[in-house]
């Protein structure tokens, strides 16, 4: 069977002889039980797919989906259905350009002519007649709820614009509620309801519901049924390394776009979701606070941070959850409401993702660095992982300095490190744990552990390899139960200076 890449119609996939994962289970568990519905997953997550295949249901397609689960537990009763799939938006004129285009091929397909011209009044009027044309009720199905404003998102005067526009067609919604079947939308932000959906509080959302986890994504079971064949000399574990790890509270899923790449290329490990994307907005909400960026990695929230998004005020971890860039690694019950605990998914976000932060810490990214640092930790080679650290501050232009503000708080050295071992793809705990305080970073290997402290050098300081030891930070990789048993610990102490714009202090030594 062929590989559908880009390819988001079903029926072009059933009739194409393309893979198609069977999503329908929960299909039909969403059209027997659901009315409004809301589903948020990252760009390329197969949502746009899941959405043409309900279209196909409710236009009562059911030839196509012999040999699906559905197939036998569904009427396939025929509704009108108003679908909606918003075009790359650049302006205001554009999105009222797209609503054009797209309501005319709508009043062309259910043979219903607008009188209003006005984008809501013509989406509510071919709601009412669609009803009275075809006596049944309509369904409404809205692929990318979201994207005229995150188009626009590096621009707030025009997203903000482009909210207003579509909580009036939104509203429309609410409003004929009567008419209504179903209705479905997708999107990759969650916008609080007051501000997109002006009072369609009856829509539900189902992006972290844990009985539709799954319903984008493949699972390692789907993974290994459908594409046994075209994998069967693959190292799967790498696969998952690299591609898996994405949790909406189901089990933990690929993204379909990587693992149709990778087979398409190969099977050549590379960063094929990543670089389809424009991560640009990042970039500008890292300008605007000093983030710690190891903290990133260890980021606790409760459910507001993951369920609503706020053009007004974007939060920096927000983005990174619902982009994608960061999933859910545990669920936490605490006194005041469920916490979730968030990662990097895999390593191809891993690699990527600092090596955009690098890109912002200091303007360009060195792969010489990254390969030195991997190596250099590899073969327990430290004088080489110091002076490989010198040399890379040493280079970083003083413009740099002058002209960004993000050089002058602390952690922007740690930062940088943090992001360097983080993108030459290592296995890095930030702000690791232990009984006695916070470890800086834990680097692991199969057979050895690396503890660094950092500290910026100040007459009162305690020097860094002394903090390791006094607080014993290394007991935890001692312990005969830990993940790694008998490792080889090696202690770092790095010491930066302000002044100096450089490394002033490195120590190390063995555990014996």
């Amino acid at each position: 069977m062929k590989l559908p890449i880009g390819i988001q119609t079903f029926r072009e996939i059933i009739e194409g002889n393309y893979v198609y994962v069977d999503k329908t289970k929960y299909a039909l568990d969403i059209l027997q039980n659901y009315k409004y519905v809301f589903l948020s997953r990252p760009r390329r997550f197969g949502k746009s797919l899941f959405l043409d295949t309900l279209k196909n249901i409710f236009e009562g397609n059911k030839e196509l989906f012999k040999g699906l689960y559905i197939y036998n537990k569904y009427d396939f009763e025929k509704y009108p259905v108003i679908k909606i799939a918003f075009s790359t938006i650049t302006s205001t004129q554009d999105l009222m350009n797209d609503f054009e285009a797209k309501l005319s091929q709508i009043q062309k397909e259910l043979k219903i002519e607008c009188k209003n011209k006005d984008y809501a009044n013509c989406f509510e009027e071919l709601i009412q007649k669609a009803y009275e044309k075809y006596q049944k009720k309509v369904v409404i199905l809205i692929d990318e709820y979201d994207k005229p404003i995150l188009d626009m998102i590096d621009n707030i005067k025009i997203a903000k614009a482009h909210r207003d526009i579509l909580r009036r067609f939104y509203t429309k919604i609410k409003d004929n509620d009567k008419y209504i079947r179903f209705a479905f939308l997708t999107g990759i932000s969650k916008f609080s309801k007051a501000s997109i959906f002006s009072g369609l509080n009856q829509i539900e959302d189902i992006s972290l519901t844990p009985e539709f986890g799954n319903i984008c994504g493949y699972t390692q079971e789907e993974l290994e049924s459908y594409f046994l064949e075209m994998l069967k000399d693959v190292d799967l574990e790498k696969v998952k390394e690299w591609y898996n790890g994405y949790n909406f509270l189901g089990e933990r899923v690929y993204n379909p776009f990587d693992i149709l790449k990778f087979i398409k290329n190969n099977f050549l490990f590379d960063n094929y979701w990543w670089e389809s994307g424009n991560p640009f907005s990042l970039i500008e909400l890292l300008k605007r606070g000093n983030y710690y960026i190891p903290n990133l990695e260890n980021l606790k929230t409760d459910k507001t941070l993951v369920n609503t998004f706020d053009v007004e005020k974007i939060q920096l971890e927000s983005l990174l959850f619902q982009a994608g860039y960061l999933t859910i690694d545990k669920v936490v019950e605490t006194p005041f409401g469920i916490e979730y605990e968030l990662k990097v998914p895999n390593k191809e976000v891993q690699v990527s993702l600092n090596a955009l932060f690098i890109n912002y810490l200091t303007g360009e990214i060195r792969d010489d660095v990254r390969k030195w640092i991997y190596y250099s930790l590899e073969s327990e080679n430290l004088d080489t992982f110091k002076e490989t650290l010198y040399n890379l501050f040493a280079s970083i232009p003083y413009n740099n300095y002058t002209n960004n503000e993000i050089a002058t708080y602390e952690g922007y050295w740690a930062s940088l490190v943090y992001c360097y071992l983080a993108g030459s793809g290592l296995n890095i705990i930030a702000e690791d744990v232990t009984n006695r305080g916070r470890i800086d970073l834990s680097i692991i290997f199969k057979d050895k552990v690396y503890i660094i402290e950092f500290k910026v050098a100040k007459n009162d300081s305690l020097n860094a390899l002394e903090q390791i030891k006094q607080k014993k930070y290394y007991e935890k990789y001692l312990n005969p139960k830990s993940q790694i048993p008998n490792p080889k610990v090696y202690l770092v102490g790095i010491t930066f200076s302000e002044e100096e714009r450089n490394i002033v202090e490195f120590e190390w030594e063995e555990l014996k």
